[in-house]
């Protein structure tokens, strides 16, 4: 659990008596001894969420409210009630202004975890990720940090992976995060917001200051230009006084409620304090104590071979010194962006383009260019998830650069432009890439930035269904980055291609590339192995090679996970494991891994993918209402990326056509298939599977009186473009039976659906639609017995709308409500045929083959039968049909 405040600030218990004299002999420290009014309720509710977090529930509180109103106070009560039962870590933030210093109070909390572990357990703990960890927490190991070997997502799961493995099991999940009242985030810190002090309000807090004596008074005007905790050494070097006069302001500080000690250093009780101070100094009396600051830090720094540019990026800026503080906030930019702290990077190269014009020769002092530092900029932007602040800071550097002076940097700005673009869902990413095409054909020299725009180019011509562009285009990157021996590009090109040869029914080249693509992979850092196993994984599925699809996205869960990305990048493959696992039924398996990936944000793409695939699965169980909220929420942002990318589109239809099934309202459903059949697109594999299971809803529509000749003329025609080399013999059976059923159509079907590979829900729908047409003949006993199957099928793979479909036909036909006989011990007309046969010694599959059913299906009967008759052995069933 995580407890989240904002603004720090914790209401005073006791103090001195402003109305009299100090009295140095009596004077005692503040505490917080005196019980707590006013917030009964506030520590209810926090009881309430401790209580929740230690059932298991993930649980984070906010705390927020007007400076001084109580909030640390607040979070002080709850510790002290809980610290027998959690462990409870602390960190701080350090309040910078705009530019706060990278990963906050985190890095102090990640230290306190490993310092209670021990260095050995933490990285055990961590396990591959311990060398990302050691960019925030150095004592995990010695020597520099091999920064190639890791990535951002590596670094955020093994926070992750400290925070939750690292503690005892009493201690999971119970984490509160104080940072003087300010809200913790996993990636970085959100400071307190920035705004001046209310003139009364500066003035009751400077009550105590004013009291203090001359040297007093002078040490903590010094210690407010720190923005967290200082050492005992800094502050007696800056405050510049003799030992003794140095320890005895240090003690009237304290005694008088202004500073506190915390393990041999020093902090402002409040922060407000520290603010007001700070404000009351005069313009010169600032910018000379932040000089001051800045210079001692980098003395300090030159000696222990480190330095927190964040820090002097802060301190040279008050200070008033622009050139200096443009080179630390460049610095502080380019630490942050090594440590994966995009958030803050982004901050402190804001920072740098405000500064620049304040300096003559900013570039000389920096070593970079105006559009350089812009296109870094909009890279840790976009990495920062500010893609339209990224957008801002390409276009402005794009202007800025042209051709003739920059052609390299004009190129790699209208690469970043189009990313950005397409990370926006927005058009002209296409245009920009092949406008940075011509240039780099032009004037520049460098074969890997070809390439890479080349794969680029190309996967926007995928994306927007344009496959034989994407092949061209995808083929020339290959014979690039094959001549300069690029691994991760010559694995991208194989995987782009392959999956745009697939598109087009070339079956045997697309599996050729893919087998290149694998062969390459593992020679890029990572990204090109994540990449296959995506990409791969989501093209078995969509030709119907399920079980095949699934295993290749789970081998990409495990390289994930070996490369520290689970969490993250290790996402999308999770909802590739969870498609295959539905489509064949396995409904408890696709919800329990869903349920492992936290909701996400709309305009994440790979977070709308899994969003698809939830509202999908909602659908499945029955949750209409539920279904319908989530579609609703994230319909907007799946729209405009199905404008360009057309697999979304293809996902959207799907899933209306399900919210209208999951509503029974099958008119509905007919219409939107039909409306997917008369767009004028190129036609992707995605509609393979939608079409096949397109042919229940025919049925149903046309069992409720609805003509469906129109629609089924459009399915058929829709079906005859895929390619041929697709279109399995199995499943052309079952559509056909769908679309123009007969008793002997339908059997076949029944059997077709039997294979491994076939969506689940067709074993059902071919059952029940077989089932009217029985009934239809007057042959009510085996309709029975046929519709008692499809019941099953249902329940097994926990289909509701098709159970609905089935009970509905079942009542409304009068099958399921016939007389049974006394001795019939509740059993379907189909147990009863089990019954018999097991009775006559036949295993599971040869009673599906007498009766055209799989092996499974019969074993479901049984036990069913054995659990109704309450027996435990088929022996024991057999003996009870004797005795019948």
């Amino acid at each position: 659990m995580s407890a989240l405040a904002s603004h720090p600030f914790a209401s005073e218990s006791a103090g001195p008596d402003v109305r009299g004299e100090w009295d140095h002999e009596m004077v005692t420290v503040p505490t917080d001894s005196t019980a707590m009014v006013g917030r009964d309720a506030d520590l209810s509710e926090l009881r309430r969420a401790f209580d929740r977090a230690a059932g298991g529930e993930s649980t984070a509180v906010l705390i927020e409210g007007e400076a001084g109103i109580g909030k640390t106070r607040l979070l002080r009560e709850f510790q002290s009630e809980v610290a027998a039962r959690a462990d409870v870590h602390v960190g701080r933030c350090l309040d910078l202004g705009t530019a706060r210093s990278a990963y906050g109070p985190l890095i102090s909390i990640l230290r306190s975890i490993v310092e209670r572990l021990g260095v050995a357990d933490a990285r055990a703990a961590v396990g591959v990720g311990a060398e990302a960890l050691r960019m925030l927490v150095p004592e995990l190991g010695d020597g520099a940090v091999a920064r190639e070997l890791t990535s951002p997502d590596a670094l955020r799961g093994a926070v992750i992976a400290l925070i939750e493995d690292a503690l005892t099991e009493s201690a999971l999940e119970r984490l509160m995060e104080r940072a003087e009242g300010v809200p913790f985030f996993i990636e970085e810190v959100a400071c307190c917001a920035a705004g001046p002090l209310p003139d009364s309000l500066r003035d009751m807090l400077l009550v105590r200051f004013d009291q203090l004596d001359d040297d007093a008074r002078h040490v903590v005007r010094v210690a407010s230009g720190a923005e967290g905790m200082l050492s005992h050494s800094l502050l007696a070097e800056l405050a510049s006084l003799p030992d003794d006069r140095f320890d005895d302001a240090i003690r009237a500080a304290v005694r008088g409620g202004i500073l506190s000690v915390d393990d041999e250093q020093y902090t402002f009780r409040h922060a407000l304090l520290r603010e007001a101070v700070h404000d009351d100094l005069l313009p010169g009396e600032r910018a000379r104590l932040h000089r001051g600051y800045a210079e001692a830090l980098e003395t300090r720094a030159a000696v222990l071979d480190r330095c927190d540019r964040s820090s002097l990026a802060h301190h040279w800026r008050l200070a008033q010194v622009p050139d200096r503080a443009l080179v630390a906030s460049v610095a502080a930019m380019q630490e942050a962006k090594a440590r994966f702290a995009f958030a803050s990077a982004a901050r402190f190269g804001e920072l740098a383009l405000e500064l620049w014009e304040q300096v003559p020769d900013a570039e000389g002092a920096v070593g970079l260019s105006h559009v350089q530092l812009m296109r870094q900029l909009g890279s840790i932007l976009r990495n920062a998830g500010e893609a339209e602040r990224a957008l801002a800071v390409a276009e402005r550097a794009l202007a800025e650069v042209d051709e003739s002076t920059e052609p390299a940097e004009h190129a790699r700005l209208l690469r970043d432009k189009g990313l950005f673009l397409s990370n926006l869902g927005l058009p002209g990413a296409m245009e920009r890439f092949l406008e940075a095409l011509e240039i780099v054909d032009r004037s520049v020299d460098d074969d890997q930035l070809h390439a890479t725009l080349l794969n680029g180019l190309a996967a926007n011509y995928m994306v927007a269904s344009m496959p034989r562009e994407a092949i061209i285009t995808a083929t020339q990157a290959l014979e690039i980055a094959a001549r300069v021996g690029v691994a991760r590009e010559i694995s991208v090109a194989h995987n782009l291609r392959g999956t745009c040869r697939a598109y087009l029914g070339q079956l045997d080249e697309a599996f050729a590339d893919y087998t290149e693509a694998a062969r390459f992979a593992p020679l890029s850092n990572g990204g090109a192995e994540l990449r296959y196993h995506v990409n791969y994984s989501d093209l078995l599925a969509l030709l119907g090679r399920h079980h095949e699809a699934f295993e290749v996205a789970e081998a990409g869960i495990v390289r994930a996970r070996e490369l520290g990305v689970e969490r993250s990048s290790g996402t999308i493959m999770v909802q590739n494991m969870v498609e295959p696992l539905l489509t064949l039924g396995d409904l408890d398996g696709a919800t329990a891994r869903l349920a492992a990936v936290p909701i996400g944000k709309p305009q994440v793409l790979n977070d709308q993918y899994v969003a698809l695939t939830r509202i999908r699965v909602l659908a499945w169980r029955g949750e209409a209402d539920a279904a319908e909220r989530l579609n609703e929420e994230w319909l907007p942002s799946l729209q405009r990326t199905g404008e360009l990318e057309r697999q979304v589109w293809y996902r959207i239809v799907e899933n209306e056509v399900a919210l209208a099934v999951a509503r029974g309202h099958w008119s509905e459903a007919l219409d939107a298939v039909v409306a997917m059949t008369e767009d004028h697109g190129f036609v992707l594999l995605h509609a393979y599977r939608l079409l096949l299971e397109s042919g229940w809803v025919v049925a149903e529509a046309r069992a409720s009186g609805v003509n469906t000749d129109a629609a089924v003329s459009a399915i058929r025609r829709l079906w005859s473009e895929l390619p041929t080399t697709v279109r399995a013999d199995g499943w052309a059976t079952m559509l056909e039976a769908m679309l123009e059923p007969s008793p002997d159509a339908l059997r076949a079907a029944i059997a077709a659906s039997e294979g491994d590979d076939v969506p689940a829900i067709m074993r059902g729908v071919t059952r029940l639609e077989l089932a009217r047409l029985l009934v239809r003949a007057g042959e009510r006993g085996e309709a029975q017995a046929v519709l008692a199957d499809a019941a099953t099928v249902a329940t097994t793979i926990g289909h509701v709308p098709l159970q609905e479909s089935i009970a509905s036909f079942g009542r409304a036909s009068g099958i399921t409500a016939e007389d049974r006989a006394a001795d019939d011990l509740e059993l379907t007309a189909r147990e009863r045929q089990v019954l018999e046969l097991v009775a006559e010694g036949l295993s599971n599959k040869q009673i599906g083959e007498r009766l055209f059913i799989s092996a499974k299906t019969a074993s479901v009967h049984v036990s069913a039968i054995l659990r109704k008759l309450g027996v435990a052995t088929r022996t024991e069933a057999a003996l009870v049909v004797a005795r019948r």
